[in-house]
């Protein structure tokens, strides 16, 4: 079994505006692509359990060209309020890394 993070070529997080935080998977190859769709591990469902929102607002995008997997959410803050401990949003990825993947 390994983890998204060693499956992925690119795992990353960042503001999608004031409002929005967008999540980018980016995969090398088709093969490793395919087995992590098919895996199912990573789902809108599974995105929203995994961040603890509900599953309507979560958009969840495959994109099979590119060998990507785009997810977008609300911010839980608006970017910059005083409570919004990463006002660019680059550090909302990491539970993502950990994702364990079955072969």
């Amino acid at each position: 079994m390994a983890t998204l993070g060693e499956l992925a070529k690119l795992i990353r997080s960042k503001n999608a505006g004031p409002f929005l935080l967008t999540f980018d998977v980016m995969f090398g190859d088709e093969a490793t692509y395919r087995r992590v769709v098919a895996s199912g591990v990573l789902t809108r469902a599974r995105f929203a359990e995994l961040y603890r929102i509900p599953e309507s607002e979560v958009m969840f995008f495959r994109h099979d060209a590119a060998r990507a997997i785009k997810i977008s959410i609300p911010r839980p803050y608006v970017q910059c309020d005083l409570d919004d401990g990463d006002a660019y949003g680059g550090q909302q990825h990491a539970p993502l890394v950990e994702l364990e993947v079955p072969d």
